[in-house]
């Protein structure tokens, strides 16, 4: 049985309203790199840029890492980083985090480059943490179990449903 848990309209109010949230936290950045997580996090990524283009004259670099969730030391990280990170503000945008496994990953690359500061990005929370991860914008912080899961779909019609 599947539970909605947002809504299309839910998921757009929240989108818009983490888009205002990073650009309020982020106001002083001249340029922000928008990196991510292969899959939905990409696919959120660009909705976010979408968004906060529309409300500042910012520049916004937007980039993919790309890696096994499952196993992810098993296979090298992909990513279309530009190679000048020094300095760099990144937001780093998955649509769930569970355990924080992939987010911790993720960060461990991107922190091996000499950036400025990284913030992070969720639409949904699920708090069952195994890794010190922290989301800095978060969407909806919802309460599980651990057998169940949550899967958010931005198909024809958006949805983030409790499975």
């Amino acid at each position: 049985m599947h539970t909605i848990v947002l809504d299309h309209r839910q998921l757009e109010q929240k989108i818009v309203r983490i888009a205002h949230e990073i650009i309020e936290e982020l106001s002083t950045i001249k340029t922000i790199n928008v990196v991510g997580i292969a899959g939905n996090g990409v696919v959120l990524a660009q909705l976010l840029v979408k968004e906060m283009q529309k409300i500042s004259e910012q520049h916004f670099v937007l980039s993919t890492i790309s890696l096994d969730k499952e196993t992810p030391l098993s296979t090298p990280i992909l990513h279309d980083l530009s190679e000048e990170l020094t300095n760099a503000t990144l937001v780093l945008v998955d649509d769930v985090i569970n355990s924080g496994k992939t987010t911790q990953y993720a960060l461990n690359f991107l922190l091996a480059h000499p950036v400025y500061q990284v913030k992070t990005v969720t639409l949904v929370d699920r708090k069952h943490r195994r890794f010190p991860v922290h989301a800095d914008f978060v969407g909806l912080q919802l309460s599980t179990t651990l057998q169940e899961r949550v899967y958010v779909s931005f198909d024809d019609q958006w949805m983030a449903y409790l499975i």
